[in-house]
């Protein structure tokens, strides 16, 4: 499962997703309020959105935050990795954070290996293959 921190940062990307390309850069409280997340949190993971380059900061009073990209070349994927780090669901299927498990004598061999890395591929190729552009639309088109 989605830890709170991803959904926190998901919903604030999303909504800083919706301001019209070359607005004004938003407020933090303004994101915090409008994306229902709180201001403490918001915080930490809007620097580490940052620091990986999707978003970028302005100070002063007119200051706050905007996309670095368009909307359409920021996925959902990327945006959990910062957050998460590793889409896999165990060790020895991560592409970026290959770790042996204990679980199994032969990693050719094992089923639940095997599994993993379906699941691994699929939410991958699923939250890889869905940007910000696209999530906006479906959320629009929910509403």
């Amino acid at each position: 499962m989605l830890t709170q921190r991803s959904r926190y940062a998901l919903r604030a990307m999303l909504f800083l997703a919706e301001a019209p390309a070359g607005s004004p850069p938003i407020p933090m409280g303004r994101i915090a309020a409008q994306a229902n997340v709180p201001r403490k949190f918001l915080e930490l993971i809007l620097a580490d959105l940052r620091e990986a380059g999707f978003l970028h900061s302005h100070r002063g009073k007119m200051g706050g935050y905007c996309l670095s990209r368009p909307t359409h070349l920021i996925s959902l994927g990327e945006i959990i990795r910062v957050i998460e780090g590793p889409l896999a669901l165990v060790p020895c299927v991560s592409r970026t954070a290959y770790r042996s498990c204990n679980d199994c004598q032969d990693e050719a061999t094992c089923a639940i290996r095997h599994a993993m890395m379906r699941v691994r591929d699929e939410t991958a190729r699923i939250l890889d293959g869905t940007s910000l552009a696209d999530a906006a639309a479906e959320e629009l088109a929910a509403a």
